[in-house]
């Protein structure tokens, strides 16, 4: 059986957001079960399988709109992406029956919609995404104002585990001070670094303070979720939003 986390938000009616665990599928290995990566050392029918095993447990009314990620800010429609799929690390949509979707494994989910329901959007937030400003460009593409904007971070690799040099701190520090609050020392030049608590700090920048979810971590959790850097060739989990009715207006 899939194992799924489901948003826990406010969402308006008619409004789905989900993101897989590694639980369900059936990849072996470092892959299994239930990855959903094309991009891995997986064999490809089992990739497919878990894709359609997915579509049938979610009912999903078309395939998910899944994307070539390249840790960039590139934001499409989702209703246009077809085969090959875009490079591109966030799709948006206006559209009921379309379905956003970012592959993840240590990297933070990011979905968002509106409060009247009627735009949705996924991002892939890893902290080139981040620095680099995808979740800004996603919360540009939205008609509404950021203020009538909620999002939900999945899981990610958190701070404790997450590493980094300080490369990365300069990146965030750089360009926002108030991001230094995000990073704790670590080993000699070493940082930690807080995807989520960065995530907050960017969504609030460009006005949309209304964030639920983060804290799982993917590292910590190697039963329930895929990481990269725990298993450089295991899987790659989904988050997933998508609307199934015309939402009332608020």
């Amino acid at each position: 059986m899939i194992e799924l986390l489901h948003a826990d938000w406010p969402a308006p009616p008619g409004i789905h957001a989900v993101q897989t665990t590694r639980s369900g599928g059936l990849s072996l290995g470092d892959c299994g079960t239930l990855n959903l990566g094309s991009n891995t050392p997986d064999d490809p029918a089992r990739v497919a399988a878990n894709r359609q095993r997915l579509r049938e447990t979610l009912a999903l009314p078309v395939e998910p709109a899944w994307l070539r990620q390249v840790h960039g800010t590139r934001v499409v429609d989702a209703g246009q992406v077809g085969a090959p799929p875009p490079d591109a690390d966030a799709s948006v949509s206006q559209q009921p029956g379309i379905v956003c979707a970012v592959l993840t494994a240590d990297c933070l989910p990011v979905l968002l919609c509106s409060d009247d329901g009627r735009w949705i959007g996924a991002a892939h937030a890893g902290w080139r995404g981040l620095s680099a400003g995808v979740l800004e460009a996603t919360v540009a593409r939205a008609p509404q104002a950021p203020e009538r904007l909620m999002a939900w971070l999945g899981a990610a690799i958190g701070p404790a585990h997450f590493e980094v040099g300080p490369e990365v701190r300069a990146a965030f520090v750089d360009d926002r001070a108030t991001a230094a609050s995000a990073f704790t020392p670590g080993r000699g030049d070493r940082w930690h670094a807080d995807l989520y608590a960065l995530a907050r700090l960017r969504l609030a920048d460009v006005g949309v303070t209304r964030v639920h979810g983060g804290g799982r971590c993917t590292y910590a959790d190697a039963q329930r979720f895929y990481s990269y850097r725990r298993e450089p060739a295991g899987g790659r989990m989904a988050a997933l939003i998508w609307r199934d009715t015309e939402a009332a207006s608020c």
